[in-house]
């Protein structure tokens, strides 16, 4: 598994597209950190950065390199390896490699130019989105052999998250404006793990009033350290369902 797990992440850094990932966001972090002067500015304009970009090529990443790794995969499955060890190291592998290109290209800049609390926290949440939309992809990857329609569902999934889902939350807030929808608004926020993050940033810079009464519903629960605690906890049931769906599909595909 270890050797497994070596090789992806090997292959994966020597990629000139996660190589040109990471360049591009140290050059886009470093950017706005240095032409704004104010960090808390510069944060912001980072912050949109990291929540589409970074979701956008962790999933679409994945997907591709899961198909293209297809025979790889089948010459693992026919050595006496369990399954489960194969597609946690393909994981591990996929994960570790975009996790650590994220880290050197925004998470340093960060950790530099923001208060420590607030850069944690920030580097934090991208990770947590990286490792979320790899597990994503792994599962769009496994439920169908078509190449052209796994990459398909991976798209409209990373629009689902960053896009329409907020549209429709909008939407049934505006149809039942008379309705006191306050639980409905956090549950809501824990059914994307993008918006959750958002959340979880934006409360931790105290600019929780630009976001209005909705704000203020989001700062009585997840401004709490209980709340910041199981919204960690609902990111991280993201990532272990997911993956544990795609294993169980990958389990049981025929190869």
């Amino acid at each position: 598994m270890k050797k497994i797990i070596k090789y992806v992440f090997a292959d994966i850094l020597r990629n000139k597209i996660v190589l040109g990932y990471t360049i591009f966001l140290l050059l886009i972090s470093m950017s706005v950190f240095n032409l704004e002067d104010n960090s808390s500015k510069g944060l912001l304009s980072l912050l949109n950065i990291i929540l589409i970009i970074v979701p956008l090529v962790s999933i679409i990443f994945s997907t591709i390199y899961i198909y293209n790794s297809a025979e790889f995969i089948e010459l693992l499955v026919s050595q006496p390896l369990k399954r489960k060890h194969i597609w946690g190291s393909l994981f591990t592998g996929l994960a570790g490699s975009l996790s650590l290109s994220f880290l050197v290209g925004a998470g340093l800049p960060v950790m530099i130019y923001t208060p420590m609390d607030i850069g944690l926290v920030m580097t934090g949440m991208g990770l947590l989105l990286t490792v979320i939309f790899v597990a994503i992809a792994m599962f769009a990857a496994v439920i169908t052999r078509d190449k052209a329609k796994g990459i398909g569902i991976s798209i409209f999934l990373w629009l689902y998250f960053s896009l329409l889902f907020d549209g429709l939350v909008l939407f049934i807030l505006f149809q039942f404006e008379d309705y006191p929808l306050e639980k409905f608004m956090v549950v809501a926020s824990a059914l994307n793990p993008i918006d959750l993050g958002r959340i979880l940033i934006l409360l931790k810079m105290d600019i929780s009033a630009l976001m209005g009464y909705t704000g203020a519903v989001f700062r009585d629960f997840f401004g709490t350290q209980s709340g910041f605690i199981i919204a960690i906890g609902i990111l991280l049931s993201w990532i272990i369902t997911t993956f544990w769906l795609s294993l169980r599909k990958f389990n049981r595909k025929d190869l």
